[in-house]
């Protein structure tokens, strides 16, 4: 219907009021000092009046378990806790004394650190569903430590003055663990101090492809560090003339330990996938290929006949604590600081997945301080580094865990491991739990097909990934990450620096504003240059800014290829179209011939869904101050006066112009518009770059 028409094609006119800065502070009535600072007489009255309250919610925020626990619904919450807590338990016991290994301590240390960290963090912690505990790529960073300040070669045994080959295991562990707790807790104390300041934004400057490159490298760290108790047999105890067959068969029997367990782990974690919607629980594959492997070699005497590692004495009962080494801090500060962030930003991106998903809110400077505490105070009960692991999360999560009080219940199941279960795993296999740590890598292997999609999306994204997996695998994990995160700033530095410059032009019949070297369609506004910049200008780019606004203005009058129109063309042209009669000779005589005769009446479209048609106007003798408008469609039995000299008349539409289809011209610019869309600051330098556009555009441009 007509009336529908008219709604479809309608258009809408919206008129403000521009105001200039004196205007703008009437209307807006800026506050004065004294009104944004009350006088010190008021500000203690306001403490006093609100000290209770907020004293009570800097508690709450300080201690989260207040604001929860005393609303936890046993009969709502109390068994799918229960059943994901002993879940998420039964993998920490392989993955706790796996894990250790990569950190080059003894096992039962990886128990410890899934014990006291989870527990701390129970209390502090804004997190449901993640699980606090040993993780592979904070294990491989402790164990790079480790090995640096406590070799093989410090701790080989004596006998006089000649040192034998024989090694002080027990001397070099117990300095181990010393060098680990005291980088644990200076790395906590950092996190502590950095979630007291409101530091918690530090961990979003480590991008995506930045964690996962980093991941991947320390992978390939992780496979090195296991392949000593893969092959780690010592043939040279065993001589004779059956010694080639006695070397041949130990490595036989430890790569079948190894190659049955992942084969088994592998198969079953798939199957584990398959079945998952119909299994209640997951199937606790790690805990059965370490049962299996300790009870193999128990009945084989794998140890005492084939000198094949095991994991040795597990001591019953918990550690006291002591206080760390502090001797030791300026070595570890720059590896406990490297800890530090990486913990911390697998933490808050593993947290906040979660509470996304299942609609609550994580803290990030609280999550900072949590964490911190739970390595502060593991450390001096011997634990090493903890962030949650995505595996246990996930299991936590998807096994029905509703709060924290699951990690009170897998807690719980190392305790008791540790206090009774403990030695019976003494036989069990380094072989297997390096088989372990091997299939557990499987995910951080896949990110190499981050490759083949960053090429596609972002090549500098790429170039992070890559120079973050190189620098990774070349230097240390701490320098490595050091490395990585200055190389991704300077890729800011340098988009700043390089951005992507272009003149923008209109799409015919639209709003859209594109750039006019890369879209065929888009026309520039005459006597108008539209100029964007990809990054924001400061004084770094500033001059570059406007070296670039310079060529690509000439540029654009080098290719424009656009026609010079004539006034008598245009005239004619306009002359032999139809415009429903309603244009008198004389009105058309008026229109083209006023105002030096300058004037340029071009058809947009053929005719709107009425039938009518629509024009775009150009007008003013002086190319430096010339006006755009557009004259409205014409209704059935209206008249337009084009010819009228009022200069209401012909701006009555200005806000409705529609310019597109004016092409590129010839004439002088006489506008330039800065597109400052991108800018997120602005300084004094780009003040005055913008100040000298508009100073130099006569000579310049």
């Amino acid at each position: 219907s007509p009336m529908d028409s008219t709604r479809k094609f309608g258009k809408y006119r919206v008129e403000r009021e521009v105001l200039d800065e004196q205007r703008l502070e009437e209307v807006t009535q800026r506050k004065t000092y004294a009104d944004t600072h009350p006088s010190l007489t008021e500000r203690l009255k306001d403490s006093l009046r609100c000290t209770l309250p907020k004293l009570k919610r800097s508690v709450m925020s300080s201690l989260p378990v207040l604001y929860w626990l005393p609303k936890y619904s046993v009969w709502d919450y109390g068994m799918p806790d229960l059943i994901s807590g002993i879940s998420v338990g039964i993998m920490h016991l392989p993955q706790g004394m796996a894990y250790a290994l990569l950190a080059s301590l003894p096992p039962v240390f990886g128990l410890y650190t899934s014990l006291y960290p989870a527990l701390i963090y129970i209390f502090f912690g804004t997190s449901r569903h993640i699980s606090i505990g040993t993780f592979t790529v904070l294990s491989i960073m402790v164990g790079s430590v480790t090995e640096r300040l406590a070799p093989d070669m410090d701790f080989l045994k004596r006998n006089g003055t000649n040192i034998t080959a024989e090694l002080d295991i027990t001397a070099r562990d117990s300095y181990r663990v010393q060098v680990a707790a005291a980088t644990t807790v200076l790395g906590g104390l950092i996190q502590v101090v950095l979630g007291l300041v409101k530091f918690g934004f530090v961990g979003t400057y480590l991008s995506e492809p930045l964690v996962r490159a980093y991941t991947t490298a320390a992978a390939a760290h992780a496979v090195v560090a296991q392949l000593k108790y893969i092959f780690g047999v010592s043939p040279t105890r065993f001589s004779g003339s059956l010694s080639l067959v006695y070397v041949s068969t130990v490595i036989y029997l430890v790569v079948i330990h190894v190659a049955v367990s992942m084969v088994f782990l592998i198969a079953a974690k798939e199957l584990n996938s398959f079945l998952s919607p119909k299994l209640p629980v997951p199937i606790p594959v790690e805990l059965i290929t370490i049962v299996a492997g300790t009870l193999i070699s128990s009945f084989g005497h794998l140890n005492s006949n084939f000198t094949i590692a095991v994991v040795g004495e597990i001591p019953s009962g918990l550690s006291s604590p002591s206080v760390p080494d502090v001797s030791l801090f300026g070595e570890v500060i720059g590896d406990a600081f490297a800890l530090a962030i990486v913990g911390y930003a697998i933490s808050i991106s593993l947290g906040k997945t979660f509470a996304l998903k299942h609609g609550y809110k994580v803290d990030s400077n609280q999550e900072l301080v949590a964490l911190g505490l739970s390595n502060t105070v593991g450390g001096f009960f011997q634990c090493y580094s903890v962030c949650p692991s995505m595996s246990r999360s996930l299991i936590q999560e998807t096994t029905g865990g509703k709060t924290q009080m699951a990690g009170v219940a897998s807690a719980l199941i190392v305790l008791i491991t540790i206090l009774k279960l403990g030695p019976l795993f003494q036989e069990l296999p380094k072989a297997v739990l390096a088989a372990i740590v091997f299939v557990n890598l499987k995910g951080m292997f896949k990110q190499y097909s981050d490759i083949v999609t960053l090429w596609k999306s972002s090549k500098i994204d790429l170039m992070v990934w890559l120079v973050t997996w190189m620098s990774t695998l070349l230097f240390n994990l701490d320098l490595g990450l050091a490395a990585s995160i200055t190389f991704a700033l300077l890729t800011v530095i340098f988009r700043t620096q390089l951005p992507t410059y272009s003149v923008l032009g209109n799409v015919p019949g639209t709003e859209l504003y594109v750039d006019i070297e890369t879209h065929r369609e888009a026309r520039e506004i005459p006597g108008v240059t539209i100029f964007r910049s990809s990054a924001t200008v400061y004084f770094a780019n500033a001059e570059l800014y406007l070296e670039a606004l310079k060529e690509k203005r000439r540029a654009a009058e080098q290719h424009s290829g656009a026609p010079v129109f004539s006034v008598e063309e245009e005239a004619g042209s306009w002359r032999d179209t139809c415009l429903d009669g309603d244009v008198t000779d004389k009105e058309e005589q008026r229109w083209t011939e006023r105002e030096n005769g300058t004037v340029f009446v071009i058809p947009t479209t053929p005719r709107t869904p009425d039938g009518h048609c629509r024009w775009e106007y150009l007008k003013g003798g002086d190319p430096d101050c010339t006006s755009i408008g557009w004259i409205s469609e014409l209704q059935d039995g209206d008249t337009t006066t084009l010819g009228s000299s009022s200069e209401d008349t012909l701006s009555h539409d200005l806000e409705r112009v529609s310019l597109g289809s004016l092409g590129k011209w010839t004439w002088d610019i006489h506008s330039i518009i800065i597109d400052l869309s991108t800018a997120n600051f602005i300084d004094t330098v780009a003040i005055k770059t913008m100040k000298n556009v508009s100073k130099k555009r006569t000579n310049t441009l």
